[in-house]
């Protein structure tokens, strides 16, 4: 397997988890920025090539780039027979969302998102009550995906349109979007936003509240800011209420962390739970090998997509407006 592109916050974590991956092979990295792809190659001690060398190295690719250049990137791959693991959201606009679907299902390659929540042991057991009727039918949903703001929104790709297509609503609202559909089964059907920026450094929205409408008819909340000061003790959440006729499930996927005192002012968190990005890549290893599509599919990535493109356009016109898939 290999890295396309270096460019996201979570190429570190990609790399590490390539490199200890029982079955897996570390081929190597490739960039559009040399520099920043050797550099990363060094760092996990692997190998740099060009990207049409390295697709042809490799059985599958995780795509770690910028979000605007996903579709790219998963052309290059899939026009070469790899599979691939693309990071969130699969595309800014809908266009190239079904594109990127399309490119893959042509070439027969398996085409999974990086959506690690549904493996975090919390939301597991969400999914196994909700499954047994614990809670009896749905009326309301309430979702935080709150976030750090810190230097990498300020000074990095993430808050420059023309890399990252949007703020906050484009980097957090999939999360809890697709925790929602996997455990529940429903599809977002209208969208309320309202999205603004607190800091004046940003050319995009820092602050993100949704307010949606579910294919069964309840209401769906999504806090999904960067809003966390800097100094708070971890780097923000994500969290779940589903709230039925007889009963409530509440899922905190990061709440098993320790409060450790810092030399200095303040303490930080220490996360101790499970992994939920093991189980992402072990999942994505087994529908290769097993000729299946993964948990989070191509599938799913537009439809979240597409919920995005509609969270916008709700922003610009003011008024509800329904997700077109």
């Amino acid at each position: 397997m290999g890295l396309l592109s270096t460019a996201h916050v979570h190429t570190g974590g990609f790399a590490s988890r390539l490199s200890a991956a029982e079955g897996v092979e570390f081929v190597g990295v490739t960039d559009d920025d040399a520099e920043r792809g050797r550099e990363a190659a060094t760092e996990h001690d692997t190998e740099f090539y060009e990207p049409s060398e390295l697709v042809e190295r490799v059985d599958a690719v995780i795509v770690s780039s910028t979000n605007t250049t996903h579709r790219r990137w998963v052309e290059l791959a899939a026009d070469t027979g790899v599979h691939i693991l693309c990071e969130k959201p699969l595309a800014t606009n809908v266009a190239d969302a079904r594109a990127i679907v399309d490119a893959c299902d042509e070439a027969d390659v398996q085409l999974g998102l990086c959506m690690p929540l549904p493996f975090s042991v919390p939301a597991r057991r969400a999914k196994a009550a909700y499954d047994a009727g614990e809670i009896g039918d749905l009326r309301v949903a309430v979702g935080t995906n709150r976030a750090w703001l810190r230097d990498r929104h300020l000074t990095g790709w993430s808050a420059d349109p023309e890399h990252a297509g949007g703020g906050a609503a484009m980097d957090h609202t999939v999360h809890i979007v697709n925790l929602v559909r996997w455990i529940t089964g429903e599809e977002v059907v209208e969208v309320f936003a309202e999205l603004s920026t607190m800091h004046d450094e940003l050319t995009v929205e820092d602050v993100n509240v949704l307010s949606m409408e579910l294919s069964g008819g309840s209401v769906f909340t999504l806090d999904g800011s960067w809003d966390r000061p800097d100094d708070w003790d971890y780097w923000g959440d994500a969290t779940l209420n589903l709230i039925g006729t007889e009963g409530e499930i509440s899922v905190d996927c990061f709440d098993q962390t320790l409060k450790r005192t810092r030399e200095g002012a303040g303490v930080d968190g220490v996360y101790w739970g499970s992994i939920p990005d093991d189980g992402l890549l072990r999942d994505f290893i087994d529908a290769i090998e097993n000729d299946r599509p993964p948990l989070t599919s191509g599938d799913d990535g537009f439809r979240e997509a597409a919920v995005v493109c509609a969270v916008y356009e709700s922003n610009e016109r003011d008024e509800p407006v329904a997700v077109e898939y």
